[in-house]
């Protein structure tokens, strides 16, 4: 087993908005950005040493603008084949997230009126279909794809065989990111009680390290101690018919 490094690519700030490199025998980058990051996710890769010619694989965590938006720029640019999960194929065939968003906090409701969250980017077709567990040593990483559905429906995550667990938006920095290692809900989920029952799924399997798509890393304890006040927060929400939900099918939609 060859050791893979985690390598955050910033795409929005210093740390609002992340993708990842991944260097085992060979790279593999998680993540595209907003539409127009494929150049400057090209150039951080090249400046870590890495011809980004040589990325096997580019894994998208979920169909959200800020996850997918350069995916198919990307593709050109690396000539890497693309991997998501069939659940999410509708965002990715037709370029546009499940509307309407559903806001877990005030940050959510304030990022929900700005029109860029709600433009058509650039489709794409997943070279690789998500179904399931899927390992990825093919493409020269000693990792896992995971399935954490709940933030949309075909959430997934990378979890290393050393325990590093690139974990899309199961969980994020608190405000985008602004406060560094507080663990907090992204700005959106479809289904927040099942995103956390997929969160505390990879604690249990005892990361060593979360890192996320809004923020610096985050520690798995502190990560853990909140998801269980978490918890209890949802739970109140849900039995006073206060949580938000989304209910509507998830199949694929149609080219």
């Amino acid at each position: 087993m060859s050791r893979t490094k985690v390598i955050p690519i910033p795409v929005l700030g210093r740390r609002a908005v992340n993708a990842y490199l991944l260097l085992g025998r060979h790279p593999v980058i998680v993540d595209a950005g907003m539409p127009g990051s494929g150049r400057r996710i090209y150039d951080q890769v090249a400046g870590h040493g890495v011809d980004p010619e040589d990325v096997r694989l580019i894994v998208i965590t979920h169909g959200h603008l800020d996850h997918y938006g350069s995916a198919a720029e990307l593709h050109r640019l690396t000539g890497a084949p693309i991997a998501g999960h069939v659940a999410d194929l509708g965002p990715y065939r037709t370029g546009r997230p499940r509307l309407p968003y559903l806001p877990t906090g005030p940050m959510g409701r304030l990022m929900n009126r700005s029109k860029n969250l709600h433009v058509q980017v650039e489709k794409f077709e997943p070279d690789i279909l998500v179904h399931g567990e899927t390992n990825l040593s093919d493409f020269g990483v000693d990792a896992r794809i995971m399935p954490t559905p709940g933030h949309t429906a075909g959430a997934i995550s990378v979890l290393t065989d050393e325990g590093a667990l690139v974990a899309g938006d199961l969980v994020a920095n608190s405000f985008m990111g602004l406060i560094a290692g507080r663990p907090a809900n992204p700005p959106f989920h479809d289904d927040p009680l099942r995103n956390l029952a997929s969160l505390r799924e990879m604690l249990a399997l005892k990361p060593t390290r979360l890192y996320v798509g809004h923020g610096t890393p985050l520690d798995p304890d502190r990560v853990g101690r909140w998801a269980i006040r978490e918890q209890a927060r949802l739970s109140g929400l849900a039995a006073r018919g206060r949580l938000q939900v989304r209910t509507e099918s998830a199949e694929p939609q149609a080219q």
